[in-house]
């Protein structure tokens, strides 16, 4: 039986949904014992990443060929836009200079690396069910570090709008994100490949937190 774009949304996070012991920061954060230093490098990676990604879903409108996935990108990009902003709050709150020199982490950098890869090599139907399929971990982790530096950092709701930015369900965009694929498979699309690329994201995902985890 043929599965409908929300179906394959479902079955895709759910797959692609780590297990509860695998971030091995965020907890970190929830508890109150990561370091400032692990938060510093938080906000620094991400002052990276932000502008990477935005870069590649910009890419990755300009090379989709469905309209509704072109939508997506060109939305996903424009709230990289709007995050890049608050992530400047948070860096500051952490004692960071957003415009200060920074020593990337390679463990912090391959998630954006990967995705830009992607976009390059992969077909952006695949990279799309790739991406949206690690949402829901990604939303949930932001949820508990947002809630974490407020409760015990100290942090105010400027400092953790970036978290609550992406925490923050639109689903307006949840219903384009399902037009998008439901557009890919009509078109004869089928999803095994973009499977094998959500995997690499989740590992990669994965792997900026528990290098972030590590920062005593």
């Amino acid at each position: 039986m043929t599965r409908s774009a929300s179906e394959l949304l479902a079955d895709a996070q759910r797959d692609l949904m780590p297990g509860e012991h695998d971030n091995l920061f965020v907890p970190k954060v929830a508890g109150g014992t990561a370091s400032l230093a692990s938060l510093r490098a938080l906000a620094a990676e991400e002052l990276r990443i932000v502008p990477s990604d935005w870069r590649t879903f910009l890419a990755l409108a300009a090379q989709a060929t469905d309209p509704a996935a072109r939508e997506v990108f060109a939305a996903l990009a424009g709230g990289e836009g709007v995050a890049l902003a608050k992530l400047r709050d948070f860096a500051c709150a952490t004692g960071l200079d957003p415009d200060g020199p920074h020593e990337p982490l390679h463990g912090c950098q391959a998630y954006p690396s990967y995705l830009a890869w992607l976009a390059l090599n992969g077909n952006p139907r695949d990279a799309l069910l790739a991406i949206l399929g690690n949402f829901a971990a990604w939303g949930g982790y932001c949820a508990t570090v947002s809630a974490g530096l407020r409760e015990h950092y100290g942090l105010d709701e400027d400092a953790t709008a970036f978290f609550d930015f992406f925490a923050t369900p639109v689903p307006e965009l949840e219903a384009q994100y399902v037009r998008a694929l439901q557009e890919a498979l009509d078109a004869g699309w089928t999803p095994e490949r973009a499977m094998g690329y959500g995997r690499l994201l989740q590992g990669y995902e994965l792997m900026f937190w528990n290098t972030l985890a590590g920062i005593s």
